[in-house]
């Protein structure tokens, strides 16, 4: 794998489409004096979608291109003629993506969006606009002839963080030049760069190794790990990401103690002190220990304090040579034992998860949500996804449209929210850019719409399903 197009960190900028505005629009036809409201709905904006593609193996596509857009909707229009929705904007990534939202003013993360471990599956991140409705919709008992319908929502643009963790059932790990690329080199196919000198490795490579009775396992090698990888002395923090996932952890070590003549035993302890620095989770990971070069003279001192180490922290232990070939099937075969236990150990109970679902559906419990926080005496500020977007499809120079918005205020549960928070009668409540006056009790007249906004707040579960 080449490290001049291999991309495993990227941050991006996407915004789905804008949905389309709903039509305020009355029958017009000949001896029909009477026709009643026919304007049709707003398309909504096409969303950016992320599918998980295992033909990927970096995120080099995001390397020089950093912003990404959907299709916007079509406008709703007379005669109850629908606007056309956009297309998603579909980006694939590679299988082990973890995708984070990021603080548009710091760009650090803010929290994890998904994380795309199987092959075909889906996250939403740039949703798009919901298209406002026609006035067909806003029809009650009371209102014959609604002159008013939604505007289009304007989708959101924010950064992500897309982190590529490479999925592997081991990895070899250890400080530079301990020889782990002629290790994987000797066990699998793959053909890493080889050298005697350290950080010949700067991106993990990949491999398939078959043990003598068949059964196989992908193993990476890991880029050379230093003392204070953690911190990201020595590319540390970038290497050590793609060791979060693996199932086994073949720590490598240079029973000659390299070029500076470094005590293995020491090695080995700075690395798993290393490990268990960058997630503690990685001190109880399945862990073998191999002795490399160990056809090498004057090792067997080293080699003898090394296993006595190794088992002591209940670790097998293998004593190998890359070069030689000299004990590899033994370590081969006992990998795939353990490879084997821990798939097995694995396999989830009950029926399979449906990852794309559970996605979507923590996505949109973060839209419902909204949060109100005092801005000064007697203001409060009150913000949330599905209650922006009220704010922002409201035709606020049509009264019947500001009115009916007051109502879904208190259908959501805002008033009570806000009475809870202790805010008075004759308040400001802000939204976005708008203000408005506290009132304890909902108006009366706007009562016989609960059956219409009860569809209006399935929409805001799934607007694009409705």
């Amino acid at each position: 794998m080449d490290g001049s197009v291999f991309t495993d960190l990227s941050r991006i900028n996407v915004r789905g489409g804008d949905g389309g505005a709903g039509c305020m629009s009355f029958r017009r036809e000949a001896h029909v004096p009477k026709g009643g409201p026919d304007g049709g709905d707003g398309g909504h904006g096409g969303d950016v979608v992320l599918v998980a593609d295992p033909q990927l193996s970096s995120l080099v596509d995001y390397r020089f291109k950093h912003h990404f857009r959907a299709e916007r909707g079509q406008h709703g229009q007379g005669a109850r003629k629908y606007g056309r929705s956009g297309e998603d904007l579909v980006l694939r990534v590679p299988l082990g993506t973890v995708v984070r939202e990021l603080d548009r003013e710091t760009m650090e993360p803010l929290y994890e969006i998904a994380d795309l471990t199987h092959p075909g599956e889906r996250v939403v991140v740039g949703p798009g606009g919901v298209g406002g409705r026609g006035n067909i919709h806003f029809v009650t008992s009371v209102r014959r002839a609604p002159a008013f319908a939604e505007k289009g929502e304007p989708a959101q643009e924010h950064w992500i963080e897309l982190e590529m963790k490479i999925l592997a059932d081991a990895a070899l790990v250890g400080m530079p030049s301990v020889g782990k690329s002629s290790l994987i080199a000797r066990m699998s196919a793959a053909r890493p760069k080889i050298a005697d000198y350290p950080f010949t490795t700067l991106v993990p490579n990949l491999g398939v190794v078959r043990a003598r009775d068949g059964r196989s396992f992908v193993a990476a090698d890991v880029p050379g790990l230093i003392e204070g990888a953690h911190e990201g002395k020595g590319l540390g923090e970038a290497f050590l990401r793609h060791i979060d996932r693996t199932a086994l952890i073949i720590h490598v070590v240079d029973a000659t103690g390299g070029f500076e003549g470094r005590d293995p035993v020491s090695d080995y302890r700075i690395i798993n002190e290393e490990l268990t620095l960058h997630a503690a989770e990685l001190a109880t990971r399945p862990q073998v220990v191999v002795a490399n070069k160990c056809d090498m003279p004057g090792t067997e001192d080293a080699v003898a304090r090394l296993e006595e180490a190794a088992k002591a922290d209940g670790r097998p232990f293998f004593r190998v040579s890359a070069v030689t070939g000299e004990g590899i099937e033994q370590l081969e075969g006992a990998c795939a034992d353990i490879v084997a236990r821990l798939r097995a150990e694995a396999v989830p109970d009950g029926p399979k998860r449906d990852y794309d679902r559970v996605w979507e559906a923590r996505r949109r419990r973060r839209d419902r949500a909204f949060s109100i926080t005092p801005e000064e005496p007697g203001a409060w500020r009150v913000s949330g996804g599905a209650v922006e977007r009220m704010v922002i499809q409201c035709d606020w120079d049509n009264d019947e449209a500001v009115a009916f918005l007051q109502h879904r205020f208190d259908r959501i549960g805002l008033d009570q929210a806000l009475e809870k928070a202790g805010c008075q009668p004759g308040d400001e409540v802000r939204i976005l850019g708008y203000a408005f006056e506290y009132q304890a009790a909902a108006d009366d007249q706007y009562r016989e719409l609960d059956d219409l906004d009860d569809v209006v707040l399935a929409e805001y579960d799934d607007p694009k399903e409705s």
